[in-house]
């Protein structure tokens, strides 16, 4: 006897009943970054138990606390644990961190303090309980003198062609994904990045190199000292990586971005 699916997938309609709203409602949670279900190959949305409970708890907020949408996103944010992804290495990224901080002979408390995060989101990061986003990562990636490229575990060299199902991918905070299309050694950091309506890296970060992006899908926003700028889909930008960065999703669907960093200093 096949054994059952410990992990079984639900369509929109069984999730709305469980949740107690509408399915419409959950679409428009979709759209502001709160839950990223799988898609079949016909694009019917499949939920985890993981997504129903995120859901159930947006679900409280709004009828208990009378939050709307965005005030929802915004609070589940700080809430929303990691996920971890198929194919990739994001479940290693507390273990290299832990690593890491265990090999400097440092304490949860020193390395907080001087990244400018709290000791239990640390400790929750190091265990995996939680996603950090661009900008921790990198200040984190300082901190221990390396970059974020470590955090793919991608040590190893690869092929030339790197199939589409066989991508690194990191998770970077709640609705941002970063997909590594080519690693080992290399001049360029090339990555995919799906940017969830809303989401974005956080606070300003810099770093060593130049970077090139090219907008496939949605609309970014990145603030590059004192300039704003909003690309749309066909547009590139090209900027020194060391001048203080942020960027986000203005958009109401997915963003998806060709990001290139060189040399591989992100």
């Amino acid at each position: 006897m096949k054994p059952a699916d410990p992990k079984p997938y639900l369509k929109i309609g069984d999730v709305a009943r469980l949740v107690g709203v509408s399915p419409s409602v959950i679409r428009s949670w979709e759209s502001l970054g709160l839950t990223r279900p799988h898609r079949t190959i016909s694009k019917y949305r499949l939920y985890s138990p993981e997504d129903v409970k995120l859901l159930k708890r947006a679900r409280f907020l709004r009828k208990v606390r009378g939050l709307n949408a965005p005030a929802i996103a915004q609070l589940l944010k700080h809430e929303v644990p990691a996920r971890k992804a198929t194919n990739d290495g994001s479940g290693a990224i507390g273990v290299h961190l832990r690593q890491m901080r265990i090999q400097h002979g440092l304490s949860l408390a020193r390395v907080a303090k001087v990244v400018g995060i709290s000791v239990g989101f640390l400790s929750a990061l190091e265990r995996s309980h939680m996603s950090a986003s661009v900008s921790t990562l990198r200040k984190l990636a300082r901190f221990y003198k390396t970059n974020i490229l470590d955090f793919f575990d991608a040590a190893e060299s690869n092929s030339r062609l790197v199939p589409s199902d066989k991508r690194k991918v990191l998770e970077a905070g709640p609705g941002v994904r970063m997909e590594l299309l080519a690693w080992g050694d290399t001049v360029m950091e090339p990555h995919l990045f799906r940017i969830s309506p809303r989401a974005g890296s956080g606070e300003s970060y810099t770093h060593e190199g130049e970077e090139f992006l090219y907008v496939l899908r949605g609309e970014l926003h990145i603030s590059l000292a004192e300039a704003e700028y909003r690309l749309k889909p066909g547009d590139s930008f090209y900027f020194e990586s060391a001048t203080p960065h942020r960027w986000f999703n203005p958009g109401r669907v997915e963003t998806q971005v060709l990001w290139v960093n060189t040399p591989p200093t992100f």
